[in-house]
């Protein structure tokens, strides 16, 4: 098959995936099921998803396996006449063969096409990787490395920002293995970091294992708080329209209902017949800070970095100052 219709063929079942922290690709397997990467999607349940027709629709994130960096998505409906790539596998994979690499570099250049050779076939904490030569740029991740004949043997994952020419692929084995409900996880290990450790030639310590995984726990617990906050965002709203009279000095807060922990900011009236649900607004505001707090100390002291826990607030809109002093 002509390279040229072998991309065209294969693009069509590439899509662009939108979560609120950025950007990433995907490949539809079946009409109602698309494969990323897990640190595509995050701690979101649900994502956007961008066709090659430029067609926007949302997934359900179904499935995460961290320790293969690879992630199930589902469409309810399935969509309609959408194209679909055949999975491989990387025991037939041999150093020197041609493979191409299809995804969203940086994020907004979709179905960009990168071209190479298979380098290798690693092992990184029980994850087999195809190292390829083929450029994966960020955005890349999570679309499909595919073979001359079509297939799809490897989901892109990582390129290595201090070298030129590596990249890696989790083997379409795994994601055979996650569809068909097989996995199970044994590590907190991710292949990034496995790889990292072998690349750095040097034994991680246990106090570095005990920091990622209180590291991994902190992004999920601050995960579950920030959809808690995603709701009171609404309430707030509501709040504001039919029982407060006058202004909010917000537009600094992440979150505009932190006001409600600065009496300086609160500078209007609740109206009257509105104190339940002012009472109502600022419970739910205590729980999530209350959250975050007791998250924040337990990571503090599993040693996870300031400024770790600080990232990973930022992204979620959590990162009020007054909580942490």
């Amino acid at each position: 098959m002509p390279l040229e219709d072998l991309v065209a063929r294969v693009s069509r079942a590439v899509v662009v995936i939108e979560t609120s922290t950025g950007r990433g690709s995907g490949v539809f397997v079946r009409a109602d099921t698309i494969i990323t990467n897990a640190h595509v999607t995050g701690s979101e349940l649900t994502v956007r998803i961008r066709r090659a027709s430029g067609d926007m629709t949302t997934a359900r994130v179904e499935t995460v396996a961290r320790d293969f960096d690879l992630a199930v998505l589902r469409l309810s409906p399935a969509a309609t006449d959408q194209a679909i790539v055949s999975l491989g596998t990387a025991s037939g994979v041999r150093a020197g063969q041609e493979v191409v690499a299809i995804g969203s570099a940086l994020g907004v250049l979709q179905n960009t096409v990168t071209r190479g050779i298979v380098s290798g076939i690693r092992e990184a904490g029980g994850v087999t990787l195809i190292q390829t030569d083929a450029a994966i740029n960020p955005g890349n991740s999570g679309g499909p490395l595919v073979d001359r004949q079509g297939n799809v043997i490897g989901i892109n994952t990582m390129g290595v920002a201090s070298a030129q020419g590596i990249s890696f692929a989790v083997a379409a084995d795994h994601v055979r293995e996650l569809l068909g409900g097989q996995h199970t996880t044994l590590t907190s290990a991710t292949p990034a970091s496995s790889m990292n450790q072998t690349l750095n030639g040097r034994t991680v310590s246990d106090t570095d294992v005990s920091r990622e995984r209180a590291l991994n726990a902190y992004d999920e617990v601050i995960g579950q708080l920030a959809r808690k906050a995603d709701a009171l965002d609404d309430y707030w709203r509501r709040f504001k329209s039919t029982c407060y009279k006058g202004p909010v000095a917000g537009s600094g807060f992440a979150r505009e209902w932190f006001a409600l922990f600065d009496a300086r900011a609160m500078r209007g009236t609740v109206l009257e017949g509105c104190t339940n649900a002012f009472a109502d607004a600022q419970q739910q505001a205590n729980a999530v800070r209350d959250g975050v707090t007791a998250a924040d100390e337990a990571a503090r002291r599993a040693d996870v970095y300031p400024g770790a826990r600080r990232d990973i607030l930022k992204r979620h809109r959590l990162d009020y100052a007054a909580w942490h002093p």
